[in-house]
């Protein structure tokens, strides 16, 4: 295969992992937004503390559909550092997503349940980022020498491009 060609197997590999990813994340979005709002106008909790439960409650959704859905065909023999791993990078994120609204309620005085929902999703915006890069490289790892596992296995078999440019690493 050309390098032209490889390099276009490479991007298309990383678009259908982005679009995949965007899908749970999208999800996760959804839920991560409507149990901050259900708890903020539910319950006495601060905005914060809100957005710090949902954050979590969006992290068990997103870690479910990232291990059984985007990154379905990557080494699954390591459950156990994969997870705490992804709780590791996750807590970053939390740090991150939280720190906006942190910084907008407390130290800008917006705190209206508009200007909750911008900063929360900002905040997630930013620590979406972050994310993608930390599961991507360090807890979804791909299989070495390119294998995959499941559905994908035939194409990636198939595949006569050397290990190296299957699996997207250099």
């Amino acid at each position: 295969m050309s390098e032209r060609g490889a390099l276009r197997v490479r991007l298309d590999r990383l678009v259908r992992e982005v679009a995949k990813f965007g899908a749970v994340g999208g999800a996760g979005l959804l839920v991560n937004l409507l149990v901050f709002n259900l708890v903020r106008h539910v319950t006495p909790l601060p905005v914060v503390r809100a957005s710090v439960l949902a954050t979590i409650v969006a992290i068990a959704f997103n870690y479910v559909g990232f291990r059984y859905f985007t990154y379905r065909d990557r080494d699954k023999n390591r459950r156990t550092k994969e997870l705490s791993l992804f709780l590791l990078f996750s807590a970053v994120g939390l740090v991150i997503e939280n720190g906006v609204l942190y910084t907008a309620t407390y130290g800008f005085g917006w705190d209206s349940p508009l200007q909750s929902n911008v900063f929360k999703f900002l905040g997630i915006g930013v620590a979406t980022l972050f994310r993608f890069w930390s599961y991507r490289t360090w807890v979804f790892r791909t299989l070495p020498g390119g294998e995959r596992t499941g559905p994908a296995a035939g194409s990636a078999a198939a595949d006569p491009a050397p290990a190296r440019q299957r699996t997207g690493r250099s």
